[in-house]
């Protein structure tokens, strides 16, 4: 019984400071040291939220980006993890071009937002492409990263046995990568979500949560505002959540 209620009390922590911060923003907009209108109550952001999903758009907005975000990190995971893999075999060619890697990787994902609403338009096309390019610099930096940092103990144990230079890549280098490969994915994940809600806002949308967010903050609904703000705050920590989980059933031997 004692086990249970520990485990219990383990599985609940998490929510303390859910409990915590709605407390402070209730407490917060009961003060009025915040307007009213600025800064509703948190059960009104909850009613905006169930009302949007239930009876409003929002349940298609959400879909919408979650769609986007997937379609965008499936494109960068297929292009960064064997190029990265690519470059990181080979620690001169990774080198070649470290600084274009380095450079792209560094510059902000809004400031490409000119260059590819001119090479693909208004559309869903644009918002796609930039969060995929932002997310395929991450996942390649990492991977390389992960293939350049192999134990070279294990590789030079399964060379003395006579392995081929592609059986090591594919038995030894790729699963040593792998720690740093979820790594890049996690981070690359959470970029492509964090572009393509900022493309919605700010590219010609008429769906999304950055949409949704951006026309409720134009039209001063605040409610909506907070509730579109919560609902890509929860898909964010979902996708997160679901990497970290795949990443210790994948690589639970990571650290050995």
């Amino acid at each position: 019984m004692t086990a249970r209620l520990a485990r219990l009390g383990s599985a609940l922590t998490p929510l303390a400071g859910v409990v915590v911060l709605l407390a402070l923003w209730q407490l917060l907009h009961l003060s009025g040291a915040v307007d009213a209108l600025l800064l509703p109550a948190p059960e009104a952001m909850m009613r905006a939220l169930w009302n949007g999903f239930v009876t409003g758009p929002m349940a298609f907005d959400f879909l919408q980006t979650v769609w986007r975000t997937t379609l965008a990190f499936g494109i960068a995971a297929v292009i960064g993890i064997p190029t990265g893999i690519v470059l990181g075999a080979s620690p001169q060619l990774y080198r070649s071009v470290e600084f274009v890697v380095d450079f792209f990787r560094s510059t902000p994902a809004s400031a490409m937002f000119p260059l590819f609403l001119v090479l693909f338009g208004v559309g869903d096309e644009a918002k796609i492409y930039v969060a995929s390019f932002g997310a395929l610099l991450v996942i390649l930096f990492n991977v390389a990263y992960g293939v350049m940092n192999a134990r070279k103990t294990r590789i030079l144990a399964a060379r003395s046995m006579g392995a081929s230079p592609a059986r090591i890549m594919r038995d030894v280098i790729f699963w040593e990568s792998l720690p740093q490969t979820f790594i890049g994915l996690r981070n690359g994940v959470s970029l492509a979500l964090v572009i393509i809600i900022v493309a919605e806002m700010f590219i010609g949308s008429s769906d999304g949560l950055g949409h949704r967010l951006i026309e409720a903050q134009m039209l001063f609904r605040m409610p909506t505002m907070y509730a579109a703000i919560f609902a890509a705050g929860a898909l964010g920590y979902g996708l997160n959540w679901l990497f970290a989980l795949l990443e210790r059933r994948v690589v639970h031997w990571g650290g050995r």
